[in-house]
């Protein structure tokens, strides 16, 4: 069996939090300033920034510094990334099952 690689792993367990997910459905929107981010979670400025480094590891956020400000921009290619690989193909399954249920149904009307 093919593991998966390192970094993919961080990516999986970055996704693993739902306030990691908040993070980046919010930066999704736009990119914020942690100062922003903050205002949207009741726990401390430091959980957030542990959230955000964990992210950024995964490369799942891109940090942008300016002056004292640290604004944070979603990157989706990790993502985009999980889906190619792990969404995608089982995509394709239940299409090919209707398609073949259509032509099983087509068929049995022809010969009716």
């Amino acid at each position: 069996m093919k593991a998966s690689p390192p970094e993919e792993n961080d990516v999986w367990r970055a996704l693993a939090d739902p306030s990691r997910r908040e993070i980046l459905d919010l930066l999704r929107k736009r990119s914020r300033t942690t100062n922003e981010l903050c205002e949207f979670f009741l726990f401390s400025r430091y959980a957030v920034m542990k959230h955000l480094k964990v992210l950024e590891e995964a490369s799942l956020i891109r940090v942008e510094r300016e002056g004292r400000h640290r604004i944070n921009h979603i990157n989706p290619v990790p993502i985009q990334a999980i889906y190619r690989r792990w969404i995608k193909p089982f995509e394709k399954l239940p299409s090919d099952r209707l398609l073949r249920l259509k032509q099983i149904a087509e068929k049995g009307k022809e010969s009716s």
